[in-house]
């Protein structure tokens, strides 16, 4: 089923066409964890789980990517398989989605891309496990997720920016796109391994109907930006802040001495982590992904309240 709120369609599955057709809950979930984010066949498990737990929480997950060149808001079993078992898969952020409409090619979509379709598709709110931002020692390397959150009325919900960024940049920069933040149950904006980043930023809320009815007021008000609202891990799955800081101290220093850069730092970064820390950066990425999931389903129903 195709939804049209553009000149380009949306491919939806039934549910997710039914439940936007109903008025019910809705949560947009990224594509990259598959595609690019961990090996078959965990990553296909781990994006079933996190469908799973918007479910649990009362709202219909859509998963978002691009297949054959569709944009896609909801996928099927062998479309998940495809993302997470083919060699050809790319990786898209949303200046890629014209390319890859015009190609025809299957894609797993970076925050950026998935708050546009999502936004195509009429979806709200959106939840990943954290988000690019300002990289460290290059004040100029700047993710387009910033950007399509001051440019997209779409909710994320993350673990704060990852751990491997400037965090208190990418704070000043989302506050010169004029990108509302918020902090869930927590003053501290979290530093998406660890709860604590030493960086105080946003606005604290503790109830998930209340910052429905923030994100409601921001539309209301014309600000045409979208909202990040940063969930903090789990204090028990929560690495160690020292060590993850001194591990992506030395994993900057690796990634420069073998002449990696550009859009290839983060993902070498993160398997630096997960090797290093034994498998559990790898196990703390799914445990946030999943409460940011339940914060996202949950603030998704209480908008309908």
């Amino acid at each position: 089923m195709t939804q049209t709120h553009s000149t380009i369609p949306v491919h939806m599955t039934d549910e997710v066409a039914t439940a936007l057709t109903q008025g019910r809950a809705v949560v947009a979930l990224e594509s990259t964890i598959i595609s690019h984010g961990m090996p078959w066949p965990r990553n296909a498990e781990v994006a079933l789980q996190v469908e799973q737990a918007v479910r649990d929480q009362g709202a219909v997950p859509a998963t978002i990517a691009v297949i054959d060149g569709h944009l896609c808001a909801g996928l099927t079993a062998d479309q998940v398989e495809r993302l997470g078992r083919d060699t050809g898969v790319v990786k898209a952020a949303s200046r890629d989605l014209a390319a890859c409409i015009v190609k025809g090619r299957t894609a797993g979509t970076t925050v950026s891309a998935t708050m546009r379709i999502a936004s195509l598709a009429g979806i709200g709110v959106f939840a990943t496990g954290g988000i690019g931002g300002v990289h460290r020692g290059d004040g100029m390397d700047i993710s387009a997720d910033l950007t399509e959150l001051a440019a997209t009325d779409v909710l994320v919900v993350c673990a704060g920016v990852k751990s491997i960024l400037d965090i208190p940049r990418t704070i000043e920069v989302l506050e010169t796109l004029r990108v509302p933040v918020m902090t869930f149950g927590s003053d501290e904006f979290p530093a998406f391994y660890t709860p604590h980043s030493g960086v105080i930023a946003g606005e604290r809320f503790d109830d998930p109907a209340q910052i429905a009815a923030a994100r409601a007021a921001n539309a209301a008000l014309g600000m045409g930006t979208g909202m990040l609202v940063a969930n903090p891990i789990p204090v028990e799955h929560a690495l160690d802040a020292a060590e993850i800081g001194a591990t992506i101290e030395e994993a900057l220093v690796a990634a420069e001495d073998e002449g990696i850069s550009g859009k290839d730092v983060t993902p070498f970064l993160l398997g630096r982590l997960n090797l290093v820390t034994e498998g559990k950066a790898l196990g703390a990425n799914i445990e946030l992904v999943l409460n940011n999931a339940r914060l996202a389903a949950r603030i998704a129903v209480a908008a309908l309240a």
